[in-house]
């Protein structure tokens, strides 16, 4: 899958995650635990986003020796969804979805915008 970011998309995106994170920092903070998760397992933060979006997973399925890892991970993505402001953190990922859920967490790890311009394959 190929998504494409502009500078402008980036900016809006980055300048409403920091909006959440002062509105619901609780949340944004489990959130930011989940990014860093995905990132320490080398998940593909697709997959991570599909499964807080209640999206079809299965192409972005992480290949995974124990399946330990993966239900342990799920369990953390599945806490999240549970929080009340999940339903928040769901609709800026949905507003958000045309640039990828990899730009977005990119963005909450400190990532300037105007290295993610551009297209990428997901």
């Amino acid at each position: 899958m190929l998504v494409t970011s502009s500078f402008s998309e980036l900016m809006h995106a980055k300048k409403d995650l920091e909006t959440f994170k002062q509105t619901q920092p609780e949340t944004y903070e489990s959130f930011v635990g989940i990014v860093h998760l995905t990132r320490q397992l080398q998940f593909n933060y697709q997959y991570m986003g599909c499964l807080l979006m209640d999206e079809e997973p299965t192409q972005f399925r992480p290949q995974v020796q124990d399946d330990f890892v993966l239900q342990v991970f799920h369990k953390e993505v599945m806490k999240l969804k549970q929080d009340q402001a999940a339903k928040k953190l769901c609709s800026l990922l949905g507003a958000y979805r045309q640039i990828g859920y990899a730009n977005l967490c990119k963005l909450i790890m400190g990532k300037s915008p105007n290295v993610l311009v551009g297209p990428q394959i997901v």
